[in-house]
């Protein structure tokens, strides 16, 4: 697993994530936008305007879902470390 701060935009309010290449477990990772994805997975978790995401592609990959469920507010951004690491232990199952 390889985690990275990546900050993206270059404003104060501009959105701050985290990112690490996961693999899913037994029945894989729910997303809003195509239902159930498997395999080998990279994980992104985003906080922007008090709001925290989960994102989720196929490892190398163009394209992102939402993780079903992985929306929740966010009061301090300092909290996003914590967040993610939290996900990363919920989702990356590679023995099932």
């Amino acid at each position: 697993m390889s985690q990275s701060p990546t900050p993206t935009g270059g404003g104060k309010n501009a959105p701050v994530s985290r990112t690490a290449d996961i693999t899913a477990g037994p029945g894989g990772v729910m997303t809003d936008e195509v239902g159930v994805i498997t395999g080998d997975l990279t994980l992104r978790t985003e906080y922007e305007a008090g709001q925290v995401t989960l994102h989720i592609q196929y490892k190398d990959a163009d394209e992102w879902y939402v993780v079903t469920g992985g929306r929740a507010p966010l009061a301090d951004p300092a909290g996003l470390d914590a967040v993610h690491t939290i996900a990363v232990g919920l989702l990356d199952r590679p023995k099932g």
